[in-house]
């Protein structure tokens, strides 16, 4: 082969290796993390679905960038110099000959043992100060504190901080794909404290750019700061069993002033008085025992076209649960008694009157939870 189809085919070469290289570092860059959004909506406006909208996450973000392109130097720099030489050095028609053998240089074996080490030690230096301020790093008096409570397949959401007249928490949970909301204050520090239930789940919200597992038995503490109001969808990341795939929840983003007015309303939600039973309704008493045994009861009847007041003993000494009747909404929905009954407490609901037929009733959170209700003439 002539020299200038040598040199030709190396540029072209070259340009390969570069352009690979620039295609690579530029969808780094540019790459977005899933943004679950529970209603199925886009993301709210001025909200993009790559953000990163904590403190603590555009820190490590920073630390993957830099890595990353100490990354594609390197790889830049190995391949280009084998391309080189596999070029430059291969052996040629009438090549015979073996050319002469060098052994050692010690100045090329100095710099590629030198550079590699001030590399891999910059690098540890910058992640030590990066886990420093993301994971050990905590706030002397964080604004608000949740504890985040994970289990087969939900989450509840409390903050132990602001509790109704009865002196208990302020406390959410939700279930299915909609999952539970989470509302935060923006720019002050908050404390979550991750527990598991049952196994190990992981608390996790792409946005945040953060990830920690809740783990029975142990309480892992962590603080944020979110930087930009909005609405974030977070997800269990840690295979937790059939229903992991819901196990969904939201986080939105407010300003100070409407989180105060949101825990207000909260507040007064859990303080108010319930409503008095319809005239004439009908009573339906159930317990719930435990996940695996179920309810109390496998079958209940009641009569047609009446109003049906639901009197729910949690008796498990573990989990939340409810009662829900399949299609027993008037517009053929599903019903779900609200709220939840904490382990080893009691609530009253009133359902819907229904026509004559044959029903399924389930615990909401528990699906496998399930019996047969039976509605006369």
């Amino acid at each position: 082969m002539r020299p200038v189809d040598l040199v030709r085919r190396a540029r072209r070469i070259w340009f390969i290796v570069g352009a690979t290289a620039l295609a690579v570092f530029l969808a780094a860059c540019g790459s977005t993390v899933p943004n679950h959004n529970p209603t199925g909506d886009a993301a709210p406006p001025g909200i993009l679905p790559g953000q990163v909208v904590t403190e603590q996450g555009k820190a490590a973000v920073n630390l993957y960038l830099i890595t990353f392109v100490i990354a594609v130097v390197v790889f830049v720099i190995v391949e280009g110099l084998l391309i080189i030489i596999a070029l430059r050095f291969r052996r040629k028609k009438g090549d015979d000959v073996l050319p002469n053998q060098v052994h050692g240089n010690n100045k090329l074996e100095f710099l590629w043992t030198l550079v590699p080490a001030i590399t891999v030690t910059a690098l540890f230096v910058a992640a030590l100060i990066t886990l420093t301020q993301t994971t050990e790093a905590k706030s002397p008096d964080p604004a608000v504190t949740v504890n985040v409570t994970g289990f087969q397949w939900q989450w509840t959401f409390a903050y132990p901080e602001y509790v109704d007249a009865k002196g208990q928490p302020i406390s959410l949970t939700g279930a299915g794909s909609q999952g539970p909301e989470m509302v935060l204050p923006v720019n002050q520090p908050i404390r979550f404290r991750v527990t598991g239930q049952d196994v190990i789940h992981s608390f996790y919200v792409p946005q945040f750019f953060y990830k920690k597992d809740a783990i029975p038995g142990r309480i892992n503490e962590f603080d944020l700061n979110i930087t930009d109001p909005g609405t974030y969808g977070g997800q269990c990341a840690e295979f937790c069993g059939l229903g992991h795939s819901t196990m969904y929840f939201t986080v939105r983003a407010v300003t100070r002033p409407e989180f105060d007015q949101w825990i207000q309303d909260q507040q007064a939600k859990a303080n108010a008085t319930a409503a008095p039973a319809p005239s004439g309704a009908a009573s339906l008493t159930i317990k719930a025992v435990s996940v695996t045994a179920a309810f109390d009861q496998k079958t209940l009847s009641a009569p047609a076209n009446t109003p049906l007041t639901v009197n729910f003993t949690n008796s498990d000494t573990t989990v939340q649960h409810n009662f829900a009747i399949k299609g027993a909404n008037p517009d053929g929905s599903d019903w779900y008694g609200m709220p939840f009954a904490p382990p080893g407490a009691s609530e009253t609901y009133q359902a819907p009157a229904l026509k004559a037929g044959t029903y399924q009733f389930f615990c909401q959170i528990h699906p496998n939870m399930q019996g047969t209700l039976t509605v006369g003439s």
